[in-house]
């Protein structure tokens, strides 16, 4: 397996896993009170979006040449760092 197809697979599970505790944040967003659900809830849509553009910067990088794929990886890696952030960002108002 060449390097970029490890990259693509290590991204890809890393994606899995951050689905899966979104998932977990909207299962406290309808626990909390009406107040706090809606701030809940705009954490979680910044999280969708970004989410939606790791997708997307991963099927960039699913598509690329061999020759420009370590430009491409390292978007994926700035766009995972933004969304790294954003998850601790929420996780933390939601505890």
């Amino acid at each position: 397996m060449s390097q970029r197809d490890e990259f693509v697979e290590e991204m890809k599970a890393r994606l899995d896993e951050w689905n899966q505790e979104i998932d977990e944040l909207v299962v406290k967003a309808r626990q909390a009170s009406d107040e706090a659900r809606v701030k809940y809830h705009e954490d979680i849509e910044r999280l969708k979006q970004r989410q939606a553009e790791t997708q997307q910067r991963l099927d960039e990088l699913q598509h690329s040449s061999e020759a420009a794929w370590e430009t491409v990886r390292q978007g994926m890696e700035d766009s995972w760092e933004l969304m790294r952030k954003a998850f601790r960002d929420a996780s933390s108002r939601f505890k």
